[in-house]
């Protein structure tokens, strides 16, 4: 004869699709904060509130949990101060003003720069980086000849602030006012957009200048 089973005792049905996305958003945080080699199964399973064997059953692996981490990490929602795209006044802003000690929004400049170093990231971090840029240039953000080229400088110049400013710390960045920073890169990142070559344009015509002279 079977035993009985208290009400207590009957297992709880589990949502898969909450579960997933709850190991998803705790992932999220601690790629964030300790980059990929530091960043355990076991430390997000108990941010989670779950077990790290339902991680492997859910993900695979923690390098296919980082690749969705980052695909997450890589929305354009989830581009801190950016909501409608990165060329915004907005993420300007944010860069210039930097991170809070602490703060667990999921910056996808600070993931990137904390597991870049790691092998195993490399192939989830391109491919975070090319499908923000994809749906940036979809959504019309950037247009006309190399969009592409322009698209990825836009994104180094936003990624390399940030780290200067941000990690490394340079004196004249992190001494400048927030607001000169800030209206600085919106400068810049319009001119990439927009293709200013206007520099080009003037080497090229020294160039030749340089070369009518010589003959």
């Amino acid at each position: 004869m079977l035993p009985c089973m208290t009400a207590a005792r009957l297992p709880r049905k589990r949502d898969r699709a909450v579960t997933r996305e709850v190991i998803l958003q705790a992932a999220v945080v601690e790629f964030t904060l300790h980059g990929y080699a530091r960043a355990g199964v076991r430390q997000i399973a108990q941010r989670a509130g779950v077990t790290a064997m339902l991680i492997n059953r859910y993900f695979g692996s923690k390098e296919g949990l980082f690749a969705q981490a980052v695909e997450r990490a890589f929305g354009v929602s989830a581009v801190k101060g950016a909501p409608e795209g990165l060329l915004s006044s907005g993420i300007a802003r944010s860069i210039s003003e930097g991170n809070a000690p602490g703060d667990e929004e999921p910056d996808p400049f600070l993931l990137m720069v904390r597991s870049a170093q790691d092998p195993e990231t490399s192939d989830a971090l391109r491919r975070g980086v090319e499908a923000l840029l994809e749906s940036r240039i979809a959504a019309g953000e950037w247009q006309g000849p190399e969009a592409e080229l322009r698209a990825e400088l836009g994104l180094a110049l936003v990624a390399g602030t940030w780290l200067m400013r941000s990690v490394i710390g340079t004196p004249a960045l992190v001494g400048a006012d927030d607001a000169r920073v800030a209206d600085l890169l919106a400068g810049m990142l319009g001119a990439v957009a927009g293709g200013d070559d206007r520099l080009g344009r003037a080497e090229r015509s020294d160039r030749a200048e340089c070369s009518d002279r010589a003959s």
